[in-house]
């Protein structure tokens, strides 16, 4: 990357921070959501260190902000996470799993694979992987508010009533969009779990903790178990989701920052786990829901996640494991609405399918020859593949099938069309040899 590009983006996330800071402070701390709930539960596993995920993904997020100028996300590999929390996997598991994906993407990248992947994926069907995610990010919030909170439990300060005003506060923001709700709501929600570990004997506020950097090899076996387990079903969901749906996500949200390429953000995503995994740092990538997340709550360049990024370095070496317990009790009824509306912020791009701001639409109205304008048939034919491509993936909580199912879609509406011009080509070979061999008869 030349020098000449990152001092463009460092101006622009100066000027970005200087205009509003309080809103990119808020909409760096959109994605804590997601980032949260996942790092807490495989801290309290063992699966990963907290101090080593904190510190690797803070410095991880100032070198992203430098280098994009974008508030690219720094996110777990959730797929990885699923399994790990669902079958109890070791730390030389979950590293395996890491590297494996990791080292698969680096070779898709240097060798174009990713960039070839672009070109030839439908835009509709990519489209349909953002709205899946999006509507997955809901329905999870909703499932586990709804499991675990009630109008009075599981605390005064965690049930359905600190929801529903969160909820109202939220709508609310549409009258005023600069309030930072996204810090206003991280405030509230420290200061309800220091209260609560205040108030109870078994839990401690957190203190200083040197941090103590180990490395981790995994066995033969772990690393059979971790690839098989867990790094295989990642792989599609960090391609697809991590890295392709995030550039075109970047692309339609913040059209005037140049959109890093798939394979630069393959690249980032590859070195952060290849170098981080091996202290216990948990396998992390770019996901399209947190970029929706961050912007939703006013990030717009680079500077929110520097911001975000310091804030996790000196949590990490000042406090380190220490706030587990404090992270533990921030309120489930905050972060589930602070998931929903990055949810809603990601399904909403769906909306742009069949407009101008569609990058696949003017290659093909000039190859329909449409001057412009696509018909109400192919307008419907395109919202099809999303919403099968959408509405798999969320049936199966699975990328990879909902990507398939888009394909085939897109494909069978395509097959008339490659038939018609085999029988046109076909027509047009037999006229031509008709007429070769009328030449050749005498007279």
């Amino acid at each position: 990357m030349s020098t000449l590009r990152l001092r463009h983006f460092m101006a622009h996330n100066v000027a970005v921070f200087r205009r509003q800071p309080l809103t990119e402070i808020s909409g760096s701390l959109g994605d804590l959501g997601t980032f949260l709930p996942i790092v807490i539960a495989l801290a309290e596993g063992h699966q990963i260190s907290l101090t080593t995920t904190l510190i690797f993904t803070g410095l991880y997020n100032i070198l992203t902000g430098v280098a994009f100028g974008i508030p690219l996300p720094v996110q777990p590999m959730k797929a990885i996470a699923a399994v790990a929390m669902l079958k109890s996997l070791s730390a030389g598991q979950t590293a395996a799993a890491g590297v494996f994906v990791s080292s698969c993407i680096l070779f898709f990248s240097i060798t174009g694979l990713l960039s070839w992947f672009t070109r030839v994926i439908p835009i509709p069907v990519v489209k349909g992987i953002q709205v899946g995610a999006g509507m997955s990010l809901i329905i999870a919030a909703g499932n586990k508010a709804l499991s675990a909170l009630s109008w009075t439990a599981p605390s005064w300060a965690d049930n359905y009533i600190w929801m529903l005003a969160a909820f109202i506060a939220l709508f609310a923001l549409n009258i005023s969009p600069r309030t930072p709700y996204a810090l206003i709501l991280f405030v509230i929600g420290i200061v309800f779990a220091i209260i609560r570990i205040a108030g109870n004997e078994h839990h401690r506020l957190p203190g200083f903790r040197v941090w103590h950097p180990y490395t981790q090899v995994p066995s033969a076996k772990e690393w059979k178990t971790g690839i098989l387990d867990a790094g295989v079903g990642q792989l599609p969901l960090t391609t697809l989701n991590s890295i392709i749906a995030v550039t075109h996500l970047a692309a339609d949200l913040l059209p005037e920052i140049e959109t890093p390429s798939v394979t630069a953000v393959g690249i980032s995503v590859a070195g952060m786990n290849l170098f981080g995994c091996w202290f216990g740092a948990m396998p992390v990538c770019h996901g399209s829901g947190g970029l929706a997340a961050q912007y939703r709550f006013g990030a717009r360049s680079g500077a929110s996640i520097i911001f975000l990024g310091l804030l996790k370095l000196i949590l990490g070496v000042v406090f380190g494991e220490s706030l587990t317990d404090l992270l533990h009790r921030f309120p489930l009824a905050l972060l589930s609405v602070m998931i929903i509306a990055a949810g809603l912020e990601l399904a909403s791009v769906g909306e742009s399918l069949n407009t101008a701001r569609a990058r696949d639409l003017g290659k093909e109205n000039i190859h329909a020859g449409t001057n412009g304008e696509i018909t109400d048939e192919e307008k419907k034919r395109r919202w099809t593949v999303m919403l099968v491509t959408a509405g798999l993936l969320v049936a199966f909580k699975n990328d990879a099938i909902g990507f398939l199912a888009g394909l085939c879609c897109h494909w069978s509406y395509q097959l008339p069309r490659y038939i018609a011009v085999l029988k046109h080509q076909k027509d047009r070979t037999e006229q031509h040899e008709d007429h070769e061999q009328q030449a050749l008869l005498p007279g």
